[in-house]
């Protein structure tokens, strides 16, 4: 197995103290939101052999086993991160696999550089995704009742947003929630603005469950996304409790440190919460307007002590170890390709030790075992 090393994002919403925490290092004092794990070619782990993309290039079926490269190519299907937010993220929702094709598609023959700031799909690929909280973490997922969205607004008492009140309350589930999100997102810019600043005074006001979208305000300031942000489901994660992101679902990560995983791409879709492109057209053609349950998923444990996370899709699968102290080492050998990472004490994989932060890639096939005491996540598909 290789021990990797991994580049760390420095983008504007991350926490400047969450990954130096985790890894024992000193702060920079500048923003460190993601680091990533994998073979992402934006930023792909390195190893002694050189990056992950070269070493499973060189030898796809080698490296991933030959029913992963059947089923999903000559790549790493999933890309591991970990993820630290002390801002929110943006309000986003991703596309099913037949959308990101078509959309790919599209904007290729549009001829729209992928590096373009009004580009939409950078790949052909879905991007379903799954975030285990390793701290108290702060989360949007999925729409609200529309009712109880009505009632969460009117109870600012703000004048300019009382016909999207009445829409709420006056539509099918599924129309309510379309049109409001659409009126919030196409109106005035400079209205728009004037109303979230009044409903961000109000929340900050009333505090209790007005208290999160305070806070959202603060960030982005008279954001339409303030107000799209209120239509939604909001959650609190306790450490090892995780949300499954599957298509469609409008979601926007607050605060906190997990592990997430998602299938190996680039595909976003902002609702709002951002400074960057938000193709309301298109977003409204790839949200799903009905309301659903956050869906908080607590591991489901097995024999052997591994924890896994269940999710409906096969581009990935999480699962965590948590070792006790002077107990068994576990054999982890698989036919497919798996990241570990330890997060929580000294965990021995292989050869290599393995302290909070610090992560090993394990060829198909290859022997994995694991003792020492502490929490290790193991990556990997189901070919």
């Amino acid at each position: 197995m290789d021990r990797l090393d991994n580049t760390i994002r420095p983008y504007a919403w991350g926490s400047t103290t969450a990954i130096p925490q985790l890894l024992g290092v000193e702060p920079t004092g500048e923003p460190q939101a993601e680091m990533w794990m994998g073979a992402h070619p934006g930023a792909p782990s390195r190893t002694d052999r050189g990056t992950l993309v070269e070493v499973i290039g060189a030898a796809p079926e080698r490296e991933l086993g030959a029913a992963t490269v059947a089923k999903f190519g000559p790549g790493l299907p999933f890309l591991l991160k970990i993820l630290a937010a002390g801002a929110p993220l943006s309000l986003q929702v991703h596309p099913n696999l037949e959308q990101a094709k078509e959309g790919y598609e599209d904007e290729e023959r549009r001829a729209i550089p992928v590096d373009a700031p009004h580009r939409n799909y950078k790949d052909a690929n879905h991007k379903p995704e799954l975030i285990c909280a390793l701290t108290e973490f702060d989360g949007l997922c999925g729409f609200r009742d529309p009712a109880r969205a009505a009632d969460l607004l009117a109870g600012l008492g703000v004048d300019s947003l009382k016909p999207y009140v009445d829409l709420l309350r006056a539509h099918p589930e599924e129309a309510a929630l379309r049109e409001v999100l659409t009126a919030v997102l196409s109106a005035d810019r400079e209205e728009m603005a004037h109303t979230v600043t009044v409903a961000a005074a109000a929340c900050a006001r009333l505090g209790g469950e007005y208290a999160p979208y305070a806070d959202i305000a603060h960030h982005y300031p008279g954001d339409p996304g303030v107000i799209a942000a209120m239509l939604l489901n909001y959650v609190r994660l306790q450490p090892g409790e995780a949300l499954y992101l599957g298509a469609g679902i409008p979601h926007a990560y607050l605060n906190g440190l997990g592990v997430e995983i998602m299938a190996n791409s680039d595909n976003v879709l902002r609702c709002g919460l951002t400074p960057k492109h938000v193709d309301v057209p298109e977003l409204l053609r790839i949200v799903r307007f009905e309301p659903s349950d956050p869906g908080v998923l607590r591991p489901e444990a097995s024999p052997d002590g591994e924890e896994v996370y269940e999710t409906p899709i096969d581009e990935f699968r999480l699962s965590r170890y948590v070792l006790p102290e002077g107990g068994a080492a576990h054999d982890l050998t698989r036919e497919t390709p798996q990241i570990l990472l330890c997060t929580a004490g000294s965990v021995r994989a292989g050869e290599h030790e393995l302290s909070p932060g610090r992560s090993v890639f394990v060829p198909a096939g290859e022997k994995a075992e694991v003792s020492g005491s502490g929490t290790v996540f193991r990556a990997t598909v189901i070919a």
